[in-house]
């Protein structure tokens, strides 16, 4: 398995399936940990950074956990930015020097980054509202790397790491919703407040320092000492309900007898754009999509699937449409490529499996 192999396929996150996938795209559960002989990763040297790197990759294979090990010092700009746009690698890996790799899994509802802010960074992504499920599955993940990693653990503290809000479980939850109806009847902000008073982070697309992007926003805890994991995912199991509800009960109201034919003149406008337009930005597609995509779920487009929406909203991004040409595009030219890819891709909407991870 190669990188590019991924520009064929999409990742178990992107089907558009399990509960509540309307609204919410996917779970996500990450673990930060760190090893017990070796300094942060801001304090480490090349050597140690090095090594922490080579005892991961052991571990993984060690574990027979499925794995595909890449090392991102040594892939281009371009690769290192597709990873990114794939959610396998953070901004923070993405962009910082020295050894640092990533493992992840065939379908990619695993990935564990090594030598970002902490030693680890384990994560599992499910589609729909599944923290159940992501649970089980990178709870299960962690202790086989435990059983051959001695993880940095205090008995007073729980897991030590780089950043004091993490130290304890070292556990996010978090979930990746929709919300197109929310910010057009201007309900978003209210929602928001409401759950920062609950200690929730709001976030957009590709997690913390990001702006919101397609009406995607990242709900996820701030803290974790003081609380258990079950204590974490248990919350915010119980909140995510209200925001679909608050979201379906705003989408209800799009559709009303007065709104519904703006509405639909919105979505049929948005889905023409897309099967038409010969150059458009990643900003325009983004809005556009996550109009089309609420259309679907409200029954206003019959012809097209929602697996093949959430894959458009990444390999449109830039590095995808990038490797996809398998060239280097300026911008104007990525406009170019991009109302092309769209055009192809629409022309006919029913999901290929074969496009599968």
């Amino acid at each position: 398995m190669n990188i590019d192999d991924l520009t064929r396929t999409s990742g178990e996150w992107l089907r558009g399936t399990g509960p509540e996938s309307d609204i919410v795209m996917c779970s996500r559960i990450r673990l930060a940990r760190n090893l017990a002989d070796f300094p942060f990763t801001n304090r480490a040297g090349r050597r140690e950074k090095n090594e922490i790197e080579a005892a991961v990759a052991a571990s993984i294979e060690q574990g027979k956990i499925e794995l595909f090990v890449q090392d991102v010092n040594n892939l281009s700009n371009l690769d290192r930015q597709f990873l990114f746009e794939r959610q396998l690698i953070s901004r923070e890996l993405r962009d910082a020097e020295g050894p640092r790799g990533v493992a992840f899994s065939p379908t990619e509802d695993v990935s564990v980054m090594i030598n970002e802010e902490d030693h680890l960074r384990i994560q599992v992504m499910h589609s729909g509202l599944s923290l159940g499920s992501v649970w089980d599955r990178i709870n299960y993940i962690d202790d086989r790397l435990e059983e051959r990693l001695d993880y940095a653990f205090s008995p007073r503290l729980g897991y030590l790491t780089a950043c004091p809000t993490n130290v304890g479980t070292g556990i996010r939850v978090g979930v990746l919703v929709h919300l197109p109806a929310l910010v057009q009847t201007k309900q978003i902000e209210k929602v928001f407040r409401a759950l920062q008073k609950i200690n929730l982070a709001v976030r957009g697309l590709y997690g913390e320092g990001t702006q919101a992007s397609g009406d995607f926003y990242q709900i996820s805890n701030q803290q974790t000492l003081g609380k258990s994991e079950q204590d974490l995912i248990r919350n915010l199991s119980e909140v995510v309900p209200q925001i679909i509800q608050y979201e379906r009960g705003a989408r209800q109201a799009l559709v009303g007898e007065q709104r519904r034919q703006y509405l639909h003149d919105q979505v049929s406008r948005a889905y023409g754009v897309l099967k038409t337009a010969h150059t458009i930005s990643s900003e325009e597609t983004m809005l556009l999509l996550s109009s089309v995509r609420m259309g679907i779920n409200l029954g206003l487009i019959d012809d097209l699937e929602i697996p093949i929406v959430n894959e458009l909203f990444i390999h449109t991004q830039p590095a995808h449409l990038q490797k996809i040409q398998g060239r280097i595009l300026e911008t104007d030219e990525r406009n170019v490529a991009r109302a092309s890819y769209l055009r192809n891709r629409l022309s006919n909407g029913r999901h290929d499996p074969k496009n599968d991870g």
